[in-house]
């Protein structure tokens, strides 16, 4: 095919290697998730809003795009979640016609279980994911010694 980038068969062989481990990880934290009573997406959707740093919590359409999907669509999980008890929504304490999605204590306790087990997953895998490059597991090995561990 003219104009098309040679791709050289190492690169094709790491991102085939790349994407097989991307899988188990994903694979991992799925079935972890579903030990844990939830679904695959409400374990996405409990983890963006867990880890969201601004304000009283992100809004549907910027969960939307940490999750990559419709905001019809996010507004179907994050009333499913509601129904779960594991969110809820909360009118914004600066700007009150701003509705924020936040975390229950069970959405809390669900996430955080779930997060557990995929760090150490995740750190299994640093060689492949390059995990020195996110600071949060950089500073989670600087306070629980060099492999990451708790002491």
């Amino acid at each position: 095919m003219p104009g098309t980038p040679r791709v050289r068969k190492a690169e094709l062989e790491a991102l085939a290697e790349f994407r097989y481990q991307l899988r188990r990880f994903l694979r991992f934290s799925e079935r972890t998730a579903a030990d844990a009573g939830l679904t695959p997406l409400q374990y996405q959707l409990l983890l963006q809003v867990a880890g969201w740093r601004d304000r009283d919590g992100p809004t549907v359409g910027e969960l939307a795009e940490r999750l990559q999907s419709a905001q019809h669509g996010v507004v179907a999980l994050v009333t499913r979640c509601e129904q779960a008890g594991l969110v809820e929504r909360r009118t914004g304490t600066t700007d009150r016609r701003r509705v924020y999605v936040c975390l229950t204590a069970r959405g809390e306790s669900a996430v955080r279980r779930v997060a557990s087990a995929a760090w150490r997953e995740l750190s299994s895998l640093r060689h492949v994911f390059r995990v020195e490059r996110l600071s949060a597991y950089n500073d989670r090995r600087e306070d629980n010694g060099a492999d990451g561990k708790r002491p």
